[in-house]
């Protein structure tokens, strides 16, 4: 490698997923001797990822169908591609990728990498499962290199999208950004703002809470998680139990993308079992306020959430999904239910529910088993020796 520092621009639609998703990565990139740009839409994320050192580029990007948009964003995109000269664009989220490896590939640019970290696609039907079908495959076509975050992505992405073997690989053992071991972990002071939230609550001794992080949305498995809290509740009240039952969800809604619903909706604004916290920039009191921590999402890359959980020592209940069944091994670090089953769900968390000792097995197996293999600099250090290769690839080819 010559004495020119490697020009490397990060993209993805908006900044939330720069600053949650691969937060540390910018900053870790530039003291290995990048030059370092990040791009995305507006949005009030982005002064956080400015604190990495790193200059951040805006384009109005959207999260949904807009072709005239998107057309637009293209055209800006390839002068400002052609404008500072990137080695490596690596691209994350979907309109991202269609339109930065489109950008990309037009001006030349040798390395061309996209990070795959769930597929809105899966869940879709008709008409928008064929629109997104073609867009990812744009995508790949126009990226050099394709890197899904988990093992069940990768099949779903050889299988039912075609996508070409020799341009597919999972880095590491999965995840786009691995996780900050030292900082999601117990401490006395996190456990004094559990307490004292539970207390602020009013949940007693033998209440049980259920937790979820995430966007509040229905494909995030929202709708049977509340049939199954409902159930557990009616179950509860019918064997004349005195513990009551919490619900605390931690995540904002998005009717306008993925809507709720109304009786679901009208369930979590009403009910008083139910603790809408919406965003929080820090979900480590809330996640170990809780006693079980509930993800039944439909579809995931490599979900933050679940390691964060077992970091904290917060047993999990977990779809059978990639990503989250790559995390949990069903019955040694946690249990697994099928997505989309409310009453596999209600079985599940009803176990976790009664037996304490089965909550802190699991989660001591779960804390050792994510810092073994997701620790985030393992991660960050995988990616970097990615980059060094196909560089040097790139070199001998020309």
């Amino acid at each position: 490698m010559n004495n020119k520092r490697p020009v490397l621009l990060r993209i993805t639609t908006v900044p939330i997923s720069l600053h949650l998703l691969l937060k540390g990565q910018f900053r870790y990139m530039k003291e290995q001797g990048y030059d370092v740009y990040t791009l995305s839409a507006d949005g009030p994320e982005i002064p956080e990822v400015e604190k990495e050192g790193v200059p951040h580029l805006i384009l109005p990007f959207t999260r949904k169908i807009t072709p005239l948009q998107d057309l637009a964003c293209l055209a800006k995109l390839i002068r400002l591609i052609k404008r500072i000269k990137p080695d490596i664009v690596h691209t994350h989220t979907p309109k991202a990728g269609l339109l930065g490896m489109m950008a990309a590939r037009w001006c030349g640019v040798d390395v061309r990498m996209h990070t795959v970290a769930g597929l809105p696609l899966m869940e879709a039907t008709g008409v928008k499962r064929k629109v997104l079908e073609i867009t990812e495959k744009i995508t790949y076509a126009c990226a050099n290199h394709v890197y899904p975050n988990s093992t069940g992505l990768k099949t779903f992405m050889l299988e039912a999208l075609n996508t070409t073997p020799q341009k597919v690989s999972i880095i590491g053992k999965g995840s786009s950004n691995g996780i900050d071991t030292s900082f999601f972990q117990r401490t006395p002071a996190l456990e004094e703002q559990a307490r004292t939230w539970r207390q602020q609550q009013g949940i007693e001794t033998g209440d049980v809470v259920f937790s979820f992080v995430g966007r509040i949305v229905r494909d995030k498995g929202i709708v049977e998680l509340v049939e199954a809290f409902k159930t557990l509740k009616a179950k509860q009240t019918a064997a004349g139990k005195v513990s009551r039952l919490f619900l605390v969800l931690v995540g904002p809604f998005e009717q306008d993308l993925d809507p709720l619903p109304p009786e679901v909706l009208a369930f979590l604004q009403q009910d008083k079992s139910v603790i809408l916290a919406g965003f929080q920039r820090d979900v480590r009191p809330w996640i170990m306020a809780s006693d079980v921590f509930v993800f039944p999402s439909y579809r995931e890359g490599f979900p933050n959430v679940v390691m964060q959980a077992c970091l904290l020592g917060v047993p999990c209940v977990v779809s059978d999904i990639n990503g989250c069944n790559e995390i949990i091994q069903e019955g040694e670090t946690g249990l697994i239910v099928p997505p989309k089953n409310s009453m596999a769900l209600v079985t599940a968390m009803e176990t976790l529910m009664q037996d304490g000792e089965k909550r802190s097995t699991f989660a001591l197996r779960a804390r050792d088993y994510v810092a073994t293999h997701f620790d985030r600099v393992h991660v960050w250090m995988a990616i970097q020796r990615e980059y060094e290769r196909l560089m040097a690839e790139a070199s001998s080819r020309s």
